[in-house]
């Protein structure tokens, strides 16, 4: 290939890649359900350390830990995301603390932070990072990227973080409002139910037992079967999606629909169709037998 073939080629390539990249930008932005007015900050939400590292050394001979101790292999601040996931951290709590002083009035400080614990756990920022995408978006250099990086849970949970500060960053004065509402959709509501139900059951026990767990515990206890959780349906747009899921019971006869729920995500059409499937439980499961399949 000429020099003149290979120059058109990469700009072709540079341009897909960039068209590529406001598309997913887009999609993140209707998921968030915010415009970033400042594109960059975004950008640097999504740049883990790795990838400014290796830009600024090259790819190292070893993998890099998560968070190295080795003074020669950070980078400067602001110039990945590290000191974003340390303000997404501290103005989620905020808006999470918020959100539970307004839900649970009636709790005591160690309940509601039990409870902000819960929602904020490393796994629960994981969770959402994965509904969110920040797998496939993050820049990344070519170390973590064999190492699974887009797929491990930690740095899901930060980017998550770190987005969450890049959002607040660009709305300004509405940032407070605008995080709100993110938290609420992914973080809060979902857990609504099963917090209610861990706190009538006692939260001094440090339960956080939801409706899915109760409900797969009636299901063994009563040895109905098998518990399954089926997707049935989406609608709504991206950022105002709808899932509706059905809770079912396989057994040696077939299957029976228990419950069928909706919810803003898949994890909240579960819980509610758990907790309809445990109001109507009769036995082993007949509430569900004229949906049986």
């Amino acid at each position: 290939m000429t020099t003149a073939r290979r120059t058109r080629s990469t700009k072709r390539d540079q341009a897909a890649g960039a068209l590529e990249s406001r598309t997913g930008r887009q999609e993140l932005e209707d998921k968030l359900g915010h415009r970033f007015q400042r594109p960059e900050l975004l950008e640097l939400a999504l740049t883990h350390r790795s990838h400014t590292y290796e830009a600024r050394n090259g790819v190292p001979a070893v993998i890099l830990p998560a968070h190295p101790e080795q003074r020669d292999q950070r980078n400067a601040p602001g110039t990945d995301n590290e000191q974003m996931e340390f303000l997404g951290d501290a103005v989620l709590g905020m808006v999470v603390t918020e959100a539970l002083f307004r839900e649970f009035p009636q709790c005591s400080e160690g309940e509601l932070t039990r409870l902000r614990s819960n929602l904020v756990s490393r796994k629960r920022m994981a969770e959402m990072g994965l509904e969110l995408g920040l797998g496939e978006a993050l820049l990344m250099g070519r170390s973590a990227e064999q190492n699974g990086g887009r797929r491990k849970p930690a740095l899901l949970a930060n980017a998550a973080e770190a987005v969450l500060a890049a959002v607040y960053l660009d709305a300004g004065k509405e940032g407070l409002a605008v995080l709100q509402a993110i938290a609420e959709r992914y973080l809060v509501r979902p857990e609504l139910a099963a917090m209610r139900a861990a706190l009538a059951e006692g939260a001094g026990r440090g339960a956080m037992r939801d409706h899915k767990t109760l409900l797969q515990e009636r299901v063994q206890a009563e040895g109905a079967g098998k518990l399954r959780y089926i997707d049935t349906a989406q609608s709504g747009p991206a950022h105002q999606r709808v899932f509706s899921v059905e809770a079912r019971i396989e057994d040696e006869t077939g299957e029976r629909v228990l419950a069928a729920a909706e919810g803003s995500s898949k994890k909240e059409a579960q819980q509610r169709a758990a907790e309809l499937a445990l109001l109507h439980w009769n036995g082993a499961g007949e509430a569900g037998t004229r949906g049986k399949r």
